[in-house]
């Protein structure tokens, strides 16, 4: 968090005393920060550097798209919030040296795109435009706020056999939670919080988990998933992330890893491993059974701890 961000949540927490509603008001305004934006890291430039870019237009801003490699199969992969594409060179390099062809966006606001704003239905639309040039996709991979998008863009205009969501939540809810916690939000201030939120939408709770909540709807059946968590993810804990799996039962895949975080979980081995088994993978034949009543028994990969 910058120095300016801090400075304002201390005044929202202050505020939040006085004028709940101005205090909800410049909360709403902190969540949806893109800034600073994240550099490249020096790990990573050369992977990012050798990617084939192109510059597309999504509401009045230039997106930077990456590709790597020539295959016929591709995977879509969705960063997260105040992140960027080239936090995933260490799957590009996987997924490319297996024969995929690798499509990766900075969103509005990010990375080396244009735009001072942005929220979740960028990524969705982003997922759905390549989609139509760079598709179909063999998977999405999304990180954090991107595993949201990648499964709200599953769930509706981008279908795809395979979904990994990495260090995310099912739902929105998840995100304005953990937000309001860190922030020290009163239940007064928290309360009006996820509602500017869901208005910024035009939707009201309601209907914010009807568009968003993939555990109260599902991936499309025939869809399978790997979630991945860390245990120790002091950004997002995993209790979202095992009503995600829990909901796909029978179709999911669930890799726990210890002493990764939020985002070095990314480059751990065990979970390149698993998302290269995941798109290698044949995905399951629909059942015909409501998305909810999966009875088969979950596969579960545990506790690789990090050198």
């Amino acid at each position: 968090m910058t120095a300016s961000a801090r400075l304002l949540s201390t005044g929202i927490r202050t505020l939040g005393a006085v004028s709940p509603d101005l205090s909800a008001r410049l909360a709403l305004r902190l969540f949806f920060s893109t800034a600073p934006r994240m550099a490249v890291r020096d790990a990573d430039r050369a992977t990012h550097e050798e990617s084939r870019q192109e510059r597309i237009r999504l509401r009045g801003s230039d997106v930077l798209v990456y590709r790597w490699g020539h295959g016929e199969r591709a995977v879509l992969l969705l960063h997260g919030w105040q992140g960027r594409a080239s936090q995933f060179a260490p799957l590009v390099r996987e997924l490319v040296a297996e024969g995929f062809r690798v499509v990766a966006f900075d969103a509005p606001a990010h990375g080396g795109s244009g735009g001072r704003r942005t929220d979740i239905r960028d990524w969705v639309e982003l997922a759905e435009q390549l989609g139509r040039t760079d598709g179909p996709f063999d998977a999405l991979v999304g990180h954090s706020f991107g595993g949201l998008a990648a499964l709200t863009a599953a769930r509706t205009g981008t279908p795809v056999p395979r979904v990994a969501a990495i260090a995310s939540a099912a739902s929105p809810t998840a995100f304005l939670t953990e937000f309001s916690r860190g922030l020290g939000l009163s239940s007064a201030v928290a309360s009006r919080f996820a509602r500017r939120f869901a208005a910024r939408f035009g939707l009201d709770a309601a209907g914010i988990a009807a568009a968003y909540d993939a555990v109260g709807d599902p991936l499309p059946d025939g869809t399978e998933l790997l979630v991945v968590h860390d245990r120790g993810d002091r950004r997002m804990p995993d209790a979202d992330a095992l009503r995600l799996h829990a909901a796909h039962a029978g179709r999911s895949r669930l890799l726990r890893t210890e002493g990764y975080g939020h985002n070095r979980v990314l480059q751990a081995d065990a979970v390149l491993d698993a998302v290269l088994d995941l798109v290698r993978s044949e995905p399951p034949q629909p059942t015909g059974r409501p998305t909810g009543s999966r009875t088969a028994a979950d596969v579960t990969a545990r506790a690789v701890t990090a050198g």
